[in-house]
């Protein structure tokens, strides 16, 4: 396992050569696999499955080899633990996938591997947190695209009711903002009542405003939240920008 961890291939292999137990699990449920996959050394990755390495052993918290690669954008195992058959539908103990770890820190070059290899788009975490919505939060915006174009579902939403639109207007992420308005004109409301506009004046973010405006958002729509601040007028050019919708409906 600190072989593994470590790359020391030579060391590793030594020790395999001495029957050390490939598939031996910490306390924690981690295998050398596991570690030498998490650390991207593709080199004993390979070693590892010479000698029997198996991709079905899970950490505590659900992981595998793939889920860790995956969410440290190790492209090179990724392709070698699909090859000897790593279940790219496995999960995390809160139903997160690899593809939805590799779209919250933004590996692109993983997610392409994932969903050319068959992983489901729209498949949600346990509290309905979907890769795409997660992405969209974390200001990736070449993974919302590439994930938009493979059939990931804008409107999809989280159990809190947010969906990805809204969280990106909120979060300043304009250019997540702007690919997704290009692959759906939809500005509805949310759960709560509140809307992607809603969330773009709450936050200051002047450009959100203007790109919702262009896609006819409601300026004039009452915010039905009754947790969100009451005033949403904090800042004066979004306000100014606001009453000129309402009055000539153009922004």
């Amino acid at each position: 396992m600190v072989a593994s961890y470590s790359g020391h291939y030579d060391c590793a292999k030594e020790l395999i050569m001495q029957g050390a137990d490939i598939n031996l699990q910490r306390e924690s449920g981690a295998t050398a696999l596991f570690l030498a996959s998490q650390q991207g050394h593709n080199d004993i990755v390979k070693l590892l499955f010479e000698f029997g390495a198996s991709t079905e052993f899970k950490t505590k918290d659900g992981g595998t080899a793939l889920s860790a690669a995956c969410q440290h954008g190790r492209s090179s195992v990724v392709e070698t633990l699909l090859r000897n058959g790593a279940g790219m539908h496995d999960q995390l103990n809160d139903g997160a996938t690899p593809l939805f770890l590799a779209a919250q820190e933004g590996h692109l070059t993983v997610i392409r591997q994932l969903l050319s290899s068959g992983a489901k788009v729209n498949h949600p975490r346990e509290d309905g947190t979907t890769p795409l919505w997660m992405a969209a939060q974390m200001g990736h915006s070449e993974v919302v695209k590439v994930l938009l174009l493979r059939g990931a579902e804008r409107d999809a939403d989280r159990k809190d009711g947010s969906t990805a639109l809204f969280k990106a207007a909120f979060k300043g992420h304009n250019s997540v903002v702007e690919e997704l308005l290009k692959f759906s004109p939809s500005l509805g409301l949310l759960k709560n009542g509140s809307t992607a506009l809603h969330a773009a004046v709450m936050a200051g973010n002047l450009r959100a405003v203007v790109l919702l405006l262009r896609a006819n958002a409601d300026p004039t729509l009452p915010n039905m939240n009754k947790e969100l601040p009451a005033d949403l007028t904090k800042n004066e050019r979004i306000l100014r920008l606001l009453r000129t919708r309402m009055v000539d409906g153009g922004c």
